[in-house]
């Protein structure tokens, strides 16, 4: 849920300030308005009585690991847990009794990236894990970080794993599958890259074997997963028709926020 926050104007001390959000709710940060454990309990309830009077909807406690105490005092008043990172938890009390409870889950999707890099040889570039229980060779690629675009995310795998500089040729498709790692759906995204160099340092820590392989023999390798069979025929498909999934950036009109939207023009090299 977005916040467009603004000041709280409830002036009672024994009351929380928090930030209201543009859907009637409040977030109380606990770093912001420090409060000991012998006196929270009594502050939160007059808070909740304040914001139920206030046709608050929802009350939101960002709780920090300092003020862990605080845990235990909001769950015995009826909040719950929505999500957690490092450093803190997020908690939340629906308060409106005739009112079904609307609020979105947390993020429940991973996003990772593969990149098909083909040199002027016609060959690609792959690698093989060292974590894997079986001989495999895939293309290199791995976890979008949080707040990191997909493009900017395959470069990077890519020159991590191999030490090769690449730039942007095109999106080519997508995998999108359920109950992954911690039980979150999963988004693989499969970019073209250009390599800008050939000298392969392959990554100690995470690849055993990184090699330019012969893209004629790589489809018929035996190990080499049929799904990224897939992927280099596609990439091998676009070149052949000329199509390019591009990508262009603008600002969102209400949040004011950077993104950045792919379509499909008529040219790819």
């Amino acid at each position: 849920m977005k916040k467009y926050l603004c000041t709280n104007m409830a002036s009672n001390k024994n009351i929380f300030k928090g930030v209201n959000d543009r859907f009637h709710g409040v977030t109380v940060d606990s770093e912001k308005e420090a409060c000991n454990t012998e006196e929270f309990p009594n502050k939160l309830n007059e808070s909740l009585t304040h914001w139920t009077n206030s046709k608050t909807r929802c009350v939101w406690f960002k709780v920090c690991t300092e003020q862990a105490e605080w845990v235990p005092i909001l769950v015995k008043n009826g909040f719950n847990f929505h999500h957690a990172k490092h450093g803190f938890v997020m908690m939340y009390k629906w308060l409106p009794s005739q009112e079904i409870c609307n609020l979105p889950t947390f993020a429940n999707t991973l996003v990772g990236v593969g990149a098909v890099v083909i040199n002027n040889n016609n060959e690609i570039l792959v690698v093989s894990e060292k974590f894997y229980d079986r001989p495999h060779w895939k293309l290199p690629g791995g976890y979008v970080e949080p707040g990191e675009n997909l493009i900017d995310a395959a470069i990077r795998e890519v020159q991590e794993e191999t030490g090769i500089d690449t730039e942007f040729i095109s999106l080519l498709t997508l995998r999108h599958g359920h109950f992954g790692l911690f039980d979150c759906s999963d988004m693989y995204f499969v970019l073209a890259l250009k390599p800008l160099t050939q000298n392969i340092v392959k990554c100690e820590r995470e690849i055993n074997f990184c090699e330019w392989m012969d893209i004629e023999k790589y489809l018929g390798h035996p190990h080499v997963h049929d799904l990224n069979r897939f992927f280099l025929k596609k990439y091998l498909e676009y070149r052949e028709k000329n199509i390019k999934i591009h990508c262009d950036h603008g600002i969102h009109a209400v949040v004011k926020k950077p993104y950045t939207v792919y379509h499909a023009i008529n040219h790819i090299h």
